[in-house]
C-alpha cells in the first residue's frame, strides 16, 4: 500500500517511514522540514511544505490509501501556529483524504486532552480538558476526525503518553545532557508519583494494528502508553545509573519551584512549559486495556527501558547535535537560566 505521512520528517514520522518501509509499503512523507535522513530518503517520496497548503495537501494525497497523521505544532510554538497548524491543517489533511478515497486515517493525538485529572488510571471515556493551547488543539483536532467517522471514513484516534526512543531529544535532552556530564537531577516534587512514558517502536506497533485490523474494530479511540513503570524518581534515576557516576535524583519542594518556574517561562528563560511542570509531580497514566483488548497490544518497552535505550543512542550520536537547539522533538531545547542551575548539582 502507499502510505501518506504528515509531518514524516519529525521524531514520530521517522520510526514510522522506517517502520513502514520494513513492512514493504510505499511511502510519502509532507513536512515543513526537510527531509534529511540518509538512510532512507532515496526509498521514498519526499514532499516538503506545509499542511496548511490546501493545494500541496490535495496533490499529495494522490494514490495514496492510508493516510498517518502526525504532523502538529508542538506546546513551544506560539498559540496561532499550534492551533492553524494542529486544526486548521488537520481538517485540510483529512478533508482531502475523504474526498481522495483514502482507506484509512490514523490520528495521532495526545494523552494531553485529559489536562490533569483527578485519577488514576484514565480511561478513553474520561472528561477531556487540555492545558494550553496545545491540549485545546488536540481536543479540537479530535473532534474534526470525529466528524468525518460520521461520514463513513475510518478514522483511529491515538492518544500516546510521552513518548521516546532513538532520536528523541526535546525536554529529555535536559535530563540527557546533565546524566552524561556526570550531574544529579532535579525534580520537581519527590520524585513518588506514578508517570508513564512509551516507547516510539511500540507505538509503532500500535499504530500499525490500526491499519491491519478489521476497520470495525479500529475505527474508535486508544490510550497507548508503557505497560510496566514505576515512581517517576525510580524510573529518571535508571538513566543516572548507567550514566555511571553514582548521582542522584534531588527532589525540589513542589510549589516554590513551580512558581519559580511560572515566572521563568514568563520571561522565555526556560524552556519547561506549563504542560511539562504542572504535571511532573502529578500521577499520570492511562488505562491500556483496550488497546490491548481490542489491537491486540503489548508493549515491549518499560519506562526505564524506553529511557536508557534513548539515552544510548544519544550518547552514541552526541556529535550531530551537541551544538544545535530548536523547538522540536529532533534537537535538544535552549537549557536557558536551567543551564546555570546544572552548575549546582
Amino acid at each position: 500500500m502507499k502510505f501518506l505521512v504528515t509531518g514524516g520528517a519529525g521524531f514520530l514520522g521517522i520510526n514510522l517511514v522506517r517502520y513502514l518501509l520494513d513492512k514493504g509499503h510505499d511511502v510519502l512523507s509532507l513536512d515543513l522540514v526537510e527531509f534529511d535522513y540518509a538512510d532512507c530518503k532515496d526509498k521514498i517520496e519526499i514532499v516538503t511544505g506545509d499542511i496548511r497548503d490546501k493545494a500541496l495537501v490535495e496533490k499529495s494525497m494522490k494514490g495514496v490509501d492510508i493516510v498517518i497523521h502526525t504532523a502538529a505544532a508542538l506546546p513551544l510554538y506560539t498559540p496561532e501556529e499550534i492551533y492553524s497548524t494542529d486544526i486548521e491543517g488537520t481538517r485540510i489533511v483529512i478533508d482531502a483524504a475523504y474526498r481522495n478515497g483514502v482507506k484509512r486515517f490514523i490520528h495521532t493525538s495526545s494523552t494531553a486532552v485529559y489536562g490533569i485529572p483527578d485519577h488514576h488510571p484514565i480511561y478513553e471515556t474520561d472528561k477531556l480538558d487540555g492545558v494550553g493551547p496545545y491540549g485545546e488543539a488536540k481536543i479540537k483536532a479530535e473532534e474534526v476526525c470525529l466528524e468525518y467517522r460520521k461520514k463513513g471514513m475510518c478514522v483511529p484516534i491515538i492518544r500516546p503518553k510521552s513518548f521516546i526512543g532513538p532520536e528523541r531529544l526535546g525536554v529529555f535532552a535536559l535530563l540527557y545532557d546533565w546524566a552524561k556530564d556526570g550531574k544529579g537531577f532535579p525534580m520537581i516534587g519527590n520524585g513518588k508519583n506514578r508517570y508513564q512514558l512509551l516507547d516510539v517502536e511500540d507505538l509503532c506497533d500500535a499504530t500499525y494494528a490500526c491499519v491491519e485490523l478489521d476497520e470495525k474494530i479500529v475505527n474508535d479511540t486508544f490510550n497507548i502508553g508503557a505497560k510496566d513503570f514505576k515512581t517517576m524518581r525510580e524510573d529518571y534515576q535508571a538513566v543516572l545509573d548507567f550514566a555511571g557516576f553514582g548521582k542522584k535524583i534531588v527532589g525540589l519542594p513542589e510549589m516554590p519551584i513551580i512558581w519559580t518556574l511560572r515566572f521563568l517561562e514568563a520571561l522565555k528563560l526556560s524552556p519547561l512549559y506549563k504542560w511539562v511542570y504542572e504535571t511532573a509531580s502529578k500521577d499520570s497514566f492511562v488505562s491500556i486495556e483496550k488497546a490491548e483488548k481490542i489491537l491486540g497490544y503489548k508493549p515491549k518497552f518499560s519506562n526505564q527501558d524506553a529511557l536508557v535505550r534513548n539515552f544510548k543512542w544519544y550518547l552514541d550520536n552526541l556529535e550531530q547535535f551537541e551544538n544545535t537547539s530548536g523547538i522540536s522533538h529532533r534537537v535538544p531545547w535552549k537549557q536557558g537560566i536551567l543551564k546555570v542551575a546544572k552548575m549546582f548539582f
